[in-house]
């Protein structure tokens, strides 16, 4: 044993929800290489050697209720990665309602032990989160699957910004609640990374903060450099850390907020917007 223990996630099972590609897949194999068993649930095929993969569709309870009996139990560590970009249908359920009835289900089943963690990927889109809080509270009120869908649908709500203002307002939210079961959470908030899902939408998601970019003499993040502090988030190493969102970015907002970057400060201002 050494301090350097804390750090690593042997004798841990866990799950990684999204863990086919991008940011999920580097989480994955992270985790594998710090000694964990590993659990993948996708819709995509899963390539990592040595986990358990298994078919998941975020966008329907029966799926998710299906791969959580196939998955049984424990699951020590929860890293729900999987999201979609505007314009996909059902976007509000497989970024945000799909990732919350999971986790519930995992709570209710007992499947998750004291000393549990889950960490969820959100985005720097949703950094304004605490100047929607009256409108997110509503929203994270309605706890039924079907009434939140529609809720989403009446408010005009079914994008991307939305569900990611979500997922940051639950994590600090759902901090106490969880904590009284010994389980945290927290989440990172990526900057521009370079994945599949960023490629294929890379105008707008890759080509975000590329002045920013130029000015430091930075590249866009790898996955595996937003695994790293994921993957320290849910181990013992960070047994302190609850309901976090952390600014995983290069400095993009903090240099915006300062306005030592000036340019930053009109998305930054967006970004503080009431939506």
């Amino acid at each position: 044993m050494s301090l350097f223990d804390a750090f690593r996630y042997d004798g841990k099972r866990v799950l990684v929800v999204g863990g086919a590609t991008g940011m999920g897949a580097a989480v994955a194999e992270l985790v594998q290489d710090a000694g964990a068993e590993v659990v993948v649930m996708d819709r995509a095929p899963v390539t990592l050697a040595g986990v358990k993969a298994i078919s998941l569709n975020l966008a329907e309870r029966e799926s998710i209720d299906a791969a959580l009996d196939e998955c049984g139990g424990p699951i020590n560590v929860l890293f729900s990665c999987a999201g979609v970009a505007d314009g996909t249908p059902g976007i509000e359920r497989i970024n945000f309602i799909g990732h919350r009835y999971l986790i519930d289900r995992i709570i209710e089943k007992d499947l998750m032990p004291r000393g549990g963690a889950i960490g969820l990927i959100s985005s720097a889109a949703g950094l304004g989160w605490q100047n929607n809080l009256p409108k997110l509270k509503e929203y994270l009120d309605i706890t039924d699957w079907d009434a939140a869908v529609q809720w989403t649908a009446d408010n005009m709500k079914q994008d991307y910004l939305w569900s990611k203002l979500s997922v940051n307002a639950y994590v600090a939210r759902e901090a106490v609640n969880f904590l009284k079961k010994g389980i945290r959470i927290n989440a990172i908030l990526p900057g521009p990374t370079d994945t599949p899902l960023a490629q294929a939408n890379a105008d707008q998601w890759l080509g975000f903060a590329t002045d920013y970019r130029a000015e430091t003499g930075i590249e866009a993040s790898t996955p595996m450099e937003q695994a790293y502090p994921l993957v320290f988030l849910c181990s013992d190493a960070a047994s302190y850390v609850n309901g976090i969102t952390v600014i995983s970015d290069a400095g993009y907002w903090a240099s915006g907020v300062t306005a030592s970057f000036p340019d930053a400060e009109p998305v930054i201002g967006f970004l503080n917007s009431e939506f």
